[in-house]
């Protein structure tokens, strides 16, 4: 069952250039002036363990996390991982040992392989927040798979495949064969396997689609400019690639490097400045949103709030009250502001 952010999440409405601006500076994120009894608060001192901080994704959720901090008396200390499962897992025994955190927000990139030291944390009464990724072996729910758990704000993979498999069979309807080349991040992975399996769920029982090709961009453009130009050369008669923005932004390079803009169909998802422009430009057919600014906000919000008073937020799905579920489309661009860059 998803949750609700509880009117939390801002409806992301009108696409200016100023207000993509506004939001990728993180104008948009400021909240109401604090009282001046949450101006006496006590500071809290809590760890932010980065899946990569120099990520175009994860760096707007970690300025968002510092804006929050900042405002909730809270200091950050921030960990990068750097894209390591092994760094990640020392920085959590680090932050145990130091006996000088309230609390820790975790970004994981292996969620099962850290679950024992989140419980060994819990028991030593550091307060925990999930953030972004799964923190269990469910790739199914937003809500949290630990007991004890602070916050769990976290996007569900598996409905990023299903949407990312409907936008697919949308767009594939006037075209049999419609050959698709499928892009991975990391194909490994069990964020990846479980988009990937909610993708191929959709797009079941539908005969005119057809994986043709596969790649893996490493959540960079330029990684999916090569996965794309090998699909391209492999299958000149490739239809559509679907994959996440920063893969889709190389394969746009490809697309119109090849000279098939327009015909070769763009599917993504993160809800990138990138993808919002590819969409309004026609060069994208559509996208599904993520909010990782938001996603930071609402960690630092709901730890902080829980180390004062005790009471968990739950789970906490930041796109479940976007319009048309975050899907996004030509015909609703503009109802949506990108997070994040691309």
């Amino acid at each position: 069952m998803r949750s609700t952010p509880r009117n939390r999440t801002r409806l992301l409405l009108g696409a200016g250039a100023a207000g993509v601006a506004a939001v990728l500076g993180l104008g948009a994120l400021a909240a109401a002036p604090a009282s001046a009894a949450r101006s006496q608060e006590k500071t809290l001192h809590v760890a932010y363990l980065s899946f990569a901080v120099q990520n175009s994704y994860d760096a707007p959720m970690l300025a968002a996390a510092r804006a929050q901090a900042k405002r909730d008396h809270v200091v950050l200390t921030v960990f990068d991982a750097n894209n390591s499962p092994t760094t990640q897992y020392s920085q959590l025994q680090d932050v145990i040992t130091a006996h000088q955190y309230q609390g820790v927000i975790v970004q994981p990139i292996f969620g099962t392989g850290l679950l024992g030291l989140v419980r060994e944390a819990i028991a030593k009464h550091i307060a925990v927040a999930d953030l972004d990724q799964e923190l269990g072996p469910n790739l199914h729910t937003d809500q949290p798979q630990v007991k004890g758990l602070a916050a769990n704000v976290v996007f569900v993979p598996t409905e990023i495949g299903t949407k990312l498999g409907q936008l697919v069979v949308t767009a594939c309807k006037t075209h049999n064969p419609c050959n698709v080349g499928y892009m991975y991040d990391i194909k490994a992975s069990a964020l990846d396997e479980a988009i990937h399996g909610a993708f191929m769920a959709q797009i079941k029982g539908h005969a005119n689609i057809k994986i043709v090709a596969e790649g893996q961009s490493f959540f960079t453009p330029s990684d999916g400019l090569t996965a794309a130009q090998n699909m391209l050369t492999a299958n000149p008669d490739l239809t559509l690639i679907v994959g996440s923005d920063q893969g889709i932004e190389g394969a746009q390079q490809a697309v119109a490097a090849a000279g098939k803009t327009g015909k070769v169909i763009l599917v993504g998802y993160g809800a990138s400045a990138a993808a919002l422009k590819g969409i309004r430009s026609g060069a994208w057919y559509g996208d599904v949103a993520q909010l990782p600014a938001t996603e930071g906000r609402l960690a630092v919000e709901d730890l902080a709030s829980f180390i004062r008073t005790g009471v968990s937020a739950g789970g906490v799905d930041p796109v479940a009250e976007l319009p048309d579920g975050g899907v996004i489309t030509k015909a609703n661009v503009g109802l949506f502001h990108a997070e994040w860059p691309g």
